[in-house]
């Protein structure tokens, strides 16, 4: 019974390592998991900082205007100028809205071109790669104000094809605090939309063309930017390796006997088998004492 009593208390102080080696291993998984994603958050913040923003969907992006977007005009200007990285196509449509939503354009041409204060980055794909070019030449279209009926905010829109078959679209938002102005002799509000043929591209009905193969202004190239590849992340490698050692470990402390109860396991037997031998010996004892009876 002490032997009984030594092998399940050796056998509760196994399990008790036991469980304390589980919650250990636990814990330091845990730390390992958490200490795995916030290198995984970390990493995504830098890659997202250190790579350029992505590509707009349309290249002919607009560069600058005048006036520039969220500004106060207090001149009674006779058009606006549109910068464009590239030409703007001739079937492109400008509108120009006052306060009261009536429109105040009366048609657009294009306009000298001009060196930009600022180059803009556009982004081309090349054998599946983003390469950024420069654009300094801005090249305008030149929207005509009907006149100025009153104060307040104004927004010109315009919508155009780029030459990678992309819709340019968008629009010049600002504030008119000048004198007002009276309409030309006979003229009206226009009403006219897009053409047909324009919205058809900008909605994407028209042969996919390469965004390299025609553009109007000379970019400069500039350092090769590489896209973020297709795949797995890069931190998903190691997470699941951490993952699979801990199952790993888990169920080997899960398996590992306990030393005390198979010691006892062997002990059991023998002791059975003592027992035996002493029944045996007080048998044996018992029959031979008539025998000493016998010679008295």
């Amino acid at each position: 019974m002490r032997t009984l009593r030594l092998v399940r208390r050796r056998g509760n102080d196994h399990d008790e390592r036991m469980r304390s080696r589980l919650v250990t291993v636990c814990e330091v998984l845990g730390r390992v998991a958490a200490a795995v994603a916030a290198t995984a958050v970390a990493a995504t913040a830098v890659v997202s900082l250190a790579l350029p923003a992505a590509p707009a969907s349309a290249h002919g992006q607009l560069a600058t205007s005048t006036p520039l977007t969220g500004t106060v005009v207090r001149e009674p200007l006779t058009r606006l100028a549109l910068y464009f990285t590239e030409k703007p196509a001739p079937n492109a449509h400008f509108t120009i809205t006052g306060p009261n939503g009536s429109r105040v354009d009366n048609g657009w041409s294009f306009g000298e071109p001009k060196r930009l204060d600022k180059p803009v980055t556009e982004y081309f794909t090349v054998n599946g790669v983003f390469e950024p070019r420069l654009y300094h030449t801005g090249f305008p279209a030149m929207v005509t104000v009907a006149h100025w009926p009153a104060k307040g905010r104004y927004t010109a829109s315009y919508l155009s094809v780029a030459s990678d078959g992309e819709a340019v679209r968008g629009d010049v938002t600002f504030d008119y605090q000048g004198p007002g102005t009276a309409a030309p002799a006979g003229w009206t509000a226009p009403t006219n939309g897009p053409e047909p043929a324009l919205l058809a591209l900008a909605e994407g009905d028209h042969p996919a063309t390469t965004a390299a193969s025609a553009t109007t202004a000379a970019p400069v190239a500039g350092p090769t930017a590489s896209p973020a590849e297709g795949g797995l992340p890069p931190w998903l490698l190691p997470a699941a390796v951490v993952l699979v050692v801990g199952a790993i470990v888990v169920v080997a402390a899960r398996r590992e006997p306990a030393p005390g109860r198979s010691t006892g396991a062997a002990r059991r037997p023998a002791g059975t088998t003592r027992q035996s031998g002493g029944a045996a010996g007080r048998k044996a004892g018992t029959s031979r004492r008539p025998a000493r009876r016998g010679r008295r």
